[in-house]
């Protein structure tokens, strides 16, 4: 069996959830963030028409190519870089950050009661190759009033959120049941990352 050849990885996220995530793993890892003259965001807009599922495996994969080409005009070594996106499905609707309180209320308010999908797709590059992993888990809100979702709102948490919240937050003594990976509706499913890195021969703490 081949030994792992790499010491560490380059991770393109801002998220400190996605960094927490990593750690856990025993994986070390440097970032490789945009640039200001980069627009990261633009990677993250939705097609018309496009189903939740194809939509975030695209952006996963998009920001694994900006992540590559990034390494290269920065001429940093070579070594495996993960990228990954996670998004909210309400049926085949896709609810990302809100834009703004109103958007966030009208959001919560959607999830009130009702179940949904989280999806997050991970990416890995190996050499040329790009290995991707989808994890889709199902979660059920109860009936949140106008005055928990206020509050909520009121407090910052939905703002950067897809979905409008972050289940490791306040929001989850809302949170009924939960269906699939808890890592991958915080951002980083632990068991694909773990795969799609050892095939990338990583070297894991432990």
């Amino acid at each position: 069996m081949t030994s792992p050849a790499y010491r560490f990885i380059y991770l393109a996220s801002q998220s400190p959830r996605r960094v927490q995530l990593l750690a856990q793993l025993g994986v070390e890892h440097q970032p490789l963030l945009p640039a200001q003259r980069e627009n990261a965001e633009r990677l993250e807009e939705l097609r018309p028409g496009e189903p939740p599922v194809d939509y975030v495996r695209r952006v996963a994969l998009a920001k694994l190519l900006a992540a590559r080409t990034r390494r290269q005009n920065r001429g940093l070594p070579e070594a495996p870089i993960l990228t990954a996106d996670t998004t909210v499905a309400l049926g085949r609707r896709v609810l990302g950050k809100p834009l703004d309180a109103a958007d966030a209320a009208a959001t919560l308010q959607a999830l009130s009661g009702r179940v949904h999908q989280v999806l997050t797709a991970v990416a890995v590059s190996h050499g040329a190759q790009s290995l991707l992993a989808l994890s889709t888990s199902r979660v059920r809100f109860a009936t949140l009033s106008a005055g928990t979702i206020d509050k909520y709102i009121a407090s910052g948490e939905p703002f950067g959120k897809a979905g409008a919240y972050a289940i490791q937050g306040p929001i989850s003594a809302w949170i009924e049941r939960v269906e699939g990976s808890y890592t991958g509706i915080m951002g980083l499913p632990l068991f694909e990352t773990r795969e799609l890195l050892a095939r990338a021969r990583v070297r894991f703490g432990y």
